[in-house]
C-alpha cells in the first residue's frame, strides 16, 4: 500500500474515535483499557506468527522497555484525559486541542533534545496557544449554550490539552525506539504496558470490569479496530515512509472529520467561537510542522 494512501485511510480511521466514544457509556476510563486491550489482541498474534517479529521481542534490551514502559504510561494519560474530555466539551473543541500536540513535541524536543527552535517555530505556537485560549474560554465569555459547548467547557478543554501533553510524551519516547524496533513488537510493548496502567488506574476508581452491554462491547471492539489498528497502527508504520512534518499536518484532518461526524452522527454543532479558534489552532500547527521540515 503507498504510504501516502494509508496515511489517508488511517486520517478517516481516527476520525471516527470521538463518535465510538461519545456514543459508549460506559466509564471513560473502561473505553480507554478494553480500546487498548483489544487493539493489543488484534496485533499481538500478527507480531507472532511472523519470525523476524518474534525475534525482536527477545531482543529488546532493559533501557528499550523501560522506555517502551513510560511510553505506554504516557498513552494512558492520554487516552483517559482525551475520553474523560469529551464527557465535558464538544466533539470539535475536544478534537482540535488534543491535536495539538505538534507544539508539545517541539517543546519538549527543545528542552530535552536540544532541538533548535527558529522563529517560524515560535510564530506558530503563538498563534496555536492563542487558538487554544480562544476555544477555551471564548465560548464562556460570549454566553454559548451548554448544549453547544458541554456541560463544563473549560474542564474538558483542559483535559484534552493535557492529553495533547502526554501524547507528546509519547511521540518523543517513540521517536528513538521505533529506529530500533520493528512496528509491531514496538506497539504490542507499548500498549500492553498502556493496558496495565490504565487497568490499575480502572480498578482504583472501582469500575466494573465486566457487565456491559453487546452494544458497548461492539463499540468496544470498533475503537480497537477502526482508532486502533487501522488509525494508530498504521500512523505508525506510514512514520517510517513520510516525513513527520506530513504526517502532523496530515493528521489535522481528524478535527475536521470528527466535527463533521459529530454533525451528521450526533446533532453536535460548534459553535462560531469554537470553529473560529479552532481554525487559527490548526493554523499555528501548520506552520510549527512547516517550519520544522524546513
Amino acid at each position: 500500500m503507498p504510504p501516502l494512501v494509508g496515511l489517508a485511510v488511517a486520517v478517516v480511521a481516527v476520525s471516527t474515535s470521538a463518535i465510538l466514544v461519545e456514543w459508549s457509556g460506559a466509564p471513560s476510563l473502561v473505553k480507554a483499557l478494553y480500546r487498548v486491550v483489544f487493539t493489543t489482541a488484534l496485533l499481538l498474534p500478527v507480531a507472532l506468527v511472523r519470525p523476524s517479529d518474534r525475534a525482536a521481542f527477545g531482543d529488546i534490551g532493559g533501557r528499550d522497555l523501560l522506555l517502551a514502559a513510560v511510553s505506554g504510561v504516557a498513552l494512558a494519560v492520554h487516552f483517559a484525559s482525551w475520553f474523560e474530555s469529551l464527557r465535558w466539551t464538544s466533539v470539535a473543541a475536544s478534537v482540535t486541542l488534543v491535536q495539538a500536540q505538534p507544539l508539545f513535541v517541539v517543546a519538549g524536543a527543545w528542552a530535552l533534545l536540544d532541538e533548535r527552535v527558529g522563529r517560524r517555530t515560535v510564530v506558530g505556537i503563538g498563534v496555536a496557544l492563542a487558538g487554544m485560549s480562544v476555544m477555551s474560554v471564548g465560548d464562556a465569555l460570549v454566553g454559548a449554550e451548554p448544549a453547544i459547548t458541554g456541560p463544563d467547557p473549560l474542564y474538558g478543554n483542559t483535559l484534552a490539552v493535557l492529553g495533547a501533553a502526554a501524547a507528546a510524551a509519547y511521540v518523543l519516547l517513540g521517536r528513538s525506539l521505533r529506529q530500533r524496533l520493528p512496528l509491531l513488537p514496538y506497539v504490542v510493548v507499548v500498549y500492553t504496558t498502556c493496558a496495565l496502567a490504565l487497568l490499575a488506574a480502572t480498578l482504583a476508581r472501582g469500575h466494573p470490569l465486566l457487565g456491559y452491554g453487546t452494544e458497548e462491547w461492539l463499540l468496544f471492539l470498533a475503537m480497537a479496530a477502526g482508532p486502533g489498528v487501522f488509525g494508530h497502527t498504521v500512523i505508525n508504520w506510514a512514520l517510517a515512509h513520510v516525513e513527520s512534518s506530513v504526517v502532523s499536518v496530515s493528521l489535522l484532518g481528524e478535527p475536521v472529520g470528527s466535527t463533521i461526524l459529530a454533525m451528521a452522527l450526533l446533532a453536535e454543532y460548534p459553535s462560531l467561537v469554537t470553529v473560529g479558534g479552532g481554525a487559527v489552532v490548526l493554523a499555528g500547527v501548520i506552520t510549527t510542522a512547516r517550519a520544522r521540515k524546513s
